[in-house]
């Protein structure tokens, strides 16, 4: 008795059509994007290779460009989208805080921190400008390196600050590390940064600690 043929896979991009997003796997929504000529099968085939290798699609998203492209089947139009990805993601959550408007609640904030700093591989030191209705006046990475390692200078902070006329200061770094406990760098750095800004009176409102997806607020640690 002759076998029955096997069904035809149905292409991610038909998936996507028939059903929601939400309901496909890491693999098929990244099969979409990386789609080729020589059909669904083997995007599926390379996105499925690709998580596997590199252990989700977090790690994937964040991987070297040069690591990437020693992959097999990976071509430069696989690499554009692979780094186009977390860009637009990037972008996507920036948005919590639109210039102009003002911060609707400490989850926004923390949304978009999280956002700019989460995946940074060194500690990048931060300042968003306020005004005196905090509304959002200016985003500035000011400082990288480590906090022991890099000179964080208080008079840089107001200088910006006046410039752009804040009223109020929410301070920002990651810790690379993904623990987000403050050390005691950080509490002198904050001291040093408020006294600073009380002398040409300015508002600290928070210095938050950024990890692998938790932050913690040095205010609501009473150390402000």
């Amino acid at each position: 008795m002759p076998k029955k043929p096997r069904p035809v896979p149905k292409a991610p991009s038909s998936i996507l059509c028939s059903q929601s997003a939400a309901s496909m796997s890491d693999a098929e929504l990244l099969a979409v994007l990386l789609r080729k000529r020589s059909g669904p099968r083997a995007a599926l085939d390379l996105s499925r290779r690709l998580l596997a290798r590199y252990a989700g699609l977090r790690k994937l998203l964040h991987a070297e460009r040069s690591s990437l492209a020693a992959e097999k089947g990976v071509g430069e139009s696989h690499l554009a989208v692979l780094e186009a990805l977390p860009e637009l993601a990037r972008r996507y959550f920036e948005e919590t805080l639109p210039l102009g408007e003002a911060i609707r609640s400490p989850a926004d904030t923390e949304t978009f921190l999280m956002a700019r700093l989460r995946d940074r591989p060194h500690e990048v030191f931060c300042c968003l400008y306020l005004d005196n209705r905090h509304r959002v006046l200016k985003f500035e990475e000011l400082f990288r390196g480590t906090i022991d390692g890099t000179s964080v200078y208080p008079r840089e902070v107001v200088k910006e600050a006046l410039a752009v006329n804040a009223a109020a200061i929410i301070l920002a770094h990651n810790h690379p590390s993904g623990v987000a406990e403050p050390s005691q760098a950080d509490e002198r750095i904050t001291r040093r940064v408020k006294s600073a800004l009380n002398l040409v009176d300015i508002r600290l409102l928070d210095h938050l600690i950024i990890g692998d997806g938790i932050s913690t607020s040095l205010a609501s640690r009473g150390m402000l």
